[in-house]
């Protein structure tokens, strides 16, 4: 039988490790602690403890997280936590075997990411009022999430030391707290400069804020708020489809290659660590070909 106070003390120390050594974020650490608390319950009800776990229970516990209805990127995302458990476990001489060495990664993307038509984002960035504070910086946040791909979460998190308008270039902090420099072009930095100079001030109220983007009195923007501000310019500009911040994402990797950038550019751009997850976006570049030519071939 599992002993639970000892797997609570692994798992505590686990995450601990990840914190310190690895620098993850927050987001990324509370999916880990997931993803372990629910591999611990099944060694549990499988009367199994970490250091005599075979390679087939892990296979057996990733077909019954398959079986569940788990998106193949949740399954390898699990797969990921636990064959990091086991390695720090024999970093801690608490085991001498890794049941993980091995085992494939799941293919994590059957399912291509949904994007926005050059048409829908120029209609979801036209919505917001320039003439108005929230409306100024509102259409900063969009124009400057198109261009540069970033995740919301590094949107809001964005400090005025991190951008250069002068350079036209941004500083952001990506997952596992790395950083990457990510380019703007000139209709993002004007609205910056414009934001900078007149709503931003008008908001603080002459506080003062180390974000970019900012509410009333100087508080941070949250993630929410983020997405009900998307949500709500996309009903106004009758976009059909479910729009959310991270589709402006896919949208900006898609377009860029469909205008001819390098895999490498973009993956350097999104700040992916693995060229193959940039990869999925060639496939929506093919998947578009092949609708044109279905609908525009004589013999299609």
């Amino acid at each position: 039988m599992v002993e639970t106070p000892q797997i609570s003390l692994w798992e505590k120390r686990f995450l601990e490790y990840l914190t310190v050594e690895k620098g993850l974020s927050e987001n990324t650490l509370e999916s880990y602690g997931r993803d372990l608390r629910n591999y611990i319950s099944f060694l549990g009800k499988e009367n199994l403890d970490p250091n005599s776990v075979s390679r087939k229970d892990i296979i057996n516990y990733l077909g019954m997280l398959r079986s569940s209805r788990l998106s193949p990127s949740s399954v390898a995302r699990n797969l990921s936590t636990i064959r990091r458990f086991h390695r720090f476990l024999i970093t801690e001489n608490a085991s001498e075997t890794d049941p993980t060495e091995n085992l494939e990664t799941p293919k994590r993307f059957t399912n291509i990411p949904k994007t926005l038509s050059l048409v829908e984002v120029e209609a979801l960035l036209k919505q917001p009022d320039q003439k108005k504070t929230l409306g100024l910086r509102d259409k900063a946040m969009l124009e400057l999430l198109y261009a540069t791909g970033m995740r919301a979460s590094e949107l809001i998190s964005l400090k005025l030391k991190d951008i250069n308008l002068e350079v036209g270039y941004i500083l952001t902090l990506g997952k596992g707290s790395k950083e990457r420099v990510v380019p703007i072009h000139d209709r993002a930095i004007a609205l910056i400069r414009d934001y900078l100079g007149e709503a931003r001030n008008k908001m603080l109220k002459k506080g003062n804020s180390q974000y970019l983007f900012v509410g009333h009195g100087g508080m941070p923007m949250t993630r929410e708020r983020f997405w009900q501000i998307i949500k709500g310019y996309a009903l106004k500009a009758g976009i059909k489809k479910r729009v959310f911040p991270h589709a402006l994402r896919h949208s900006f990797a898609s377009h860029l290659l469909d205008h001819g950038a390098d895999l490498r550019s973009v993956q350097l751009m999104l700040g992916h660590s693995d060229i193959s997850t940039t990869q999925i976006y060639t496939h929506i570049t093919r998947e578009r070909l092949k609708k044109i030519h279905h609908q525009f071939h004589p013999r299609g």
